[in-house]
């Protein structure tokens, strides 16, 4: 029993041995320094410092304010904490080569909990992402767990969601026929056009699942106007242009392509053509004729795509005469007509002349019909139903000089069947300066089978 007891008290004794030796003597030494100090220099602390006693009573309160910080710092470091690593990458394992799988989030959550320096380490390290094993799996459906490698052992780690529900399909591959769309085109100089586009290939394979492919209704090239450097007439070759399914509606499908890109060659030219300005009047005018309208520019030159160029006879300009009762000038911006991209001249100026209304029965106008139904042929009822008596009013100078060939008389005889019918007379000139009425509103023509 005193064996016992000796060896307790050496257990506390070499305590508190290390203790006066590594705390109390080290701060005792540095106030006796602080003391020594104030001695020197005559300070009223003196007689506090010069009692023995003091100085250890000071120096065991710092002693445990050293103790208690050093233990509020390992606490600190102890402490439980919890990190969330949002959007993690998911990468999945599978033979791609044979199979499609449906279901595979891109990103999870991960959240780290453990030590909080722990944590700070595991932060730290590189990570290779989560992974969903699939290897070894064929068709059907699985509800798989993620995994992800952790460096610091000590740190438990949790997926949100921390299971996937998946399908695995077999892949199988089609040949699909391959088209093009042209992008930002409007970036292209106005005065060029692309005239011809070819693919270095006409087909692609399309692989999927069964049902992915049964939704493919295109694949296009992608031809993006703004990849086209130095732009200019003549031939220039794109190279990796991407190609994209689309379904029947438009939208974009998630199915390989193979390959994912062509080369493409486009013809650029610059079609031009120049051709007359013709002023066609619009609306009706407040008690008077029109005289002349007159434009500063007769002819401009128009580019645009080759057929759109080429069918173009004369450049139409709408000039709204609505309530004038006096000659007038405008200013009008000229409008391209489709597949016109550039007009030499942006903007005429048109002079109206008016004068008194007049006006002239012109007799003997053929009416002619149109719109005749199929395996059907019309025949007018009496001779006075097929012409007509056209009254044109106008000036009487454009009267004089009018050619009454360029009046057109005709009823339209739309959803009309066999039998007996009245039908409006319509009149149209090539004139707008004049206006156009029927003197006889409606005949009467006869509807038979053929």
């Amino acid at each position: 029993m005193k064996k016992i007891s000796r060896i307790i008290c050496n257990f506390f004794k070499s305590i508190w041995l290390f203790f006066d030796k590594w705390v109390i003597m080290p701060i005792t030494k540095f106030f006796v320094s602080i003391y020594e100090f104030f001695c020197s220099s005559g300070n009223g602390l003196e007689k506090i410092l010069v009692n023995r006693q003091s100085l250890v009573v000071i120096s065991l309160i710092f002693a445990l304010i050293t103790f208690y910080v050093i233990d509020q710092k390992h606490v600190t470091l102890i402490d439980n904490s919890a990190e969330v690593l949002y959007n993690q990458k998911v990468t999945a394992n599978y033979n791609e080569a044979l199979y499609v799988v449906e279901g595979i989030p891109e990103t999870v959550d991960v959240t780290l909990v453990g030590r909080r320096w722990d944590v700070y380490l595991a932060k730290q390290y590189p990570i290779d992402g989560v992974t969903l094993d699939l290897t070894g799996y064929t068709p059907g459906s699985y509800s798989v767990n993620f995994k992800y490698e952790q460096a610091v052992s000590s740190v438990e780690y949790k997926i949100d969601p921390s299971t996937v529900n998946i399908r695995i399909y077999d892949k199988i591959s089609v040949t699909n026929e391959l088209s093009y769309d042209i992008i930002h085109r409007d970036n292209l100089d106005t005065k060029l056009d692309i005239d011809s586009v070819i693919l270095d290939r006409d087909s692609v394979i399309v692989k999927g699942a069964t049902h992915q492919l049964e939704e493919v209704a295109m694949v296009k090239a992608i031809i993006d106007v703004d990849n086209i450097s130095n732009v200019k007439v003549g031939s220039t070759t794109l190279s990796d242009v991407p190609l994209i399914p689309y379904d029947s509606e438009g939208n974009k499908l998630n199915v390989e392509i193979v390959p994912s890109k062509v080369d493409v060659t486009l013809k650029i030219t610059s079609p031009s053509k120049e051709v007359p300005i013709k002023l066609i009047a619009s609306g009706e005018l407040d008690d008077v004729a029109i005289k002349s309208l007159t434009s500063s520019t007769t002819m401009v030159t128009v580019y645009g795509t080759e057929d759109a160029v080429n069918n173009l006879e004369y450049l139409p300009v709408t000039v709204d005469v609505s309530g004038v009762k006096e000659d007038k000038t405008y200013s009008i911006n000229l409008t391209k007509p489709n597949g016109i991209r550039e007009i030499s001249v942006k903007t005429i100026s048109v002079d109206l002349k008016v004068d008194n209304i007049v006006s002239k029965d012109i007799e003997g106008i053929p009416i002619d019909p149109i719109n005749v139904g199929e395996g059907y042929k019309v025949q007018a009822i009496g001779e006075e139903n097929r012409t007509v008596t056209v009254i044109i009013k106008g000036s009487k100078d454009v009267i004089d000089s009018f050619d009454p060939s360029m009046i057109e008389a005709y009823i339209d005889l739309s959803g009309l069947s066999v039998g007996e019918h009245s039908v409006e007379v319509k009149v149209k000139g090539e004139d707008s300066r004049l206006t156009y009425t029927p003197r006889t509103k409606e005949i009467k023509v006869r509807i038979s089978q053929k």
